[in-house]
């Protein structure tokens, strides 16, 4: 049996490196893509490898095709066949209104957001499916309950990127599905993590929480369950499903 191999995108921090301990501890050898903080990633590659695992770090912008194409040939040749993809990778931008958002913004928060995740998803499905000699695998994308919610004055930007990871989510399932390869999401609500103070406010999910159902903000390991178990042959009959892990929001 072989053991199998998953690249998580963004893994270096938050939802992306709580999955990917959780990951290793499940047995899997893990690929954890960073940006720019490779003593971040190398922090979640030693405390999977403290526990027993096998992982690397490889460094991919996932707005770039280019670092994409080679972030999947470094797990073909490090880590060997593809079994799952985690679309984590994302970019949040300083809260503000629409009328003060340039096209700039607009760009970067896209490129990475949702063309990142196409071309990530183009890499797996080319390893993955049946029709071109794989395994068949799985994919779960990271959207968010923004995407249903619309991010009115803080990041209506990065919720319509979720809102098309949501439809690509939808639209993929439903065109791999006979290749053996199920695509899933995950839609965390408001979560403990840094990405908040990529929008000038780190303490957002503690000025947020009362006006959730459950009163709290979720933490990462929470997440990280949920898209564990998609992945997992517990999910074996789930393909375009979405978990909302958002404490009722």
């Amino acid at each position: 049996m072989h053991q199998p191999v998953i690249l998580i995108t963004g893994g270096s921090r938050g939802i992306g490196a709580a999955t990917a301990i959780l990951a290793g501890e499940q047995g899997y050898a893990v690929c954890v893509n960073y940006v720019r903080n490779r003593d971040a990633a190398e922090v979640v590659v030693s405390a999977i490898v403290a526990r027993g695992g096998t992982a690397i770090a490889v460094a991919a912008d996932v707005a770039i095709e280019a670092d994409v194409v080679r972030l999947f040939a470094m797990v073909d040749a490090k880590l060997g066949v593809l079994t799952a993809l985690v679309n984590n990778a994302g970019i949040l931008e300083t809260q503000m209104r629409l009328e003060q958002m340039d096209a700039a913004r607009l760009q970067r928060i896209f490129a990475t957001n949702v063309i990142g995740s196409f071309i990530c998803a183009r890499e797996a499905v080319r390893r993955m499916s049946t029709a071109m000699g794989g395994k068949g695998g799985a994919i779960v994308n990271v959207s968010s309950v923004a995407s249903r919610i619309g991010g009115p004055g803080e990041y209506i930007d990065y919720a319509s990127s979720k809102g098309a990871i949501d439809t690509m989510t939808t639209g993929l399932a439903k065109e791999v599905a006979q290749q053996g390869i199920r695509v899933n999401a995950v839609r965390p609500g408001v979560i403990y993590t840094d990405i908040h103070a990529s929008g000038g406010e780190a303490g957002r999910v503690d000025r947020v929480k009362d006006a959730i159902p459950m009163q709290r903000g979720g933490g990462s390991d929470e997440v990280a369950q949920a898209i564990m178990w998609l992945l997992s042959d517990q999910a074996s009959y789930s393909t375009g499903a979405f978990i909302d892990v958002s404490g009722g929001r």
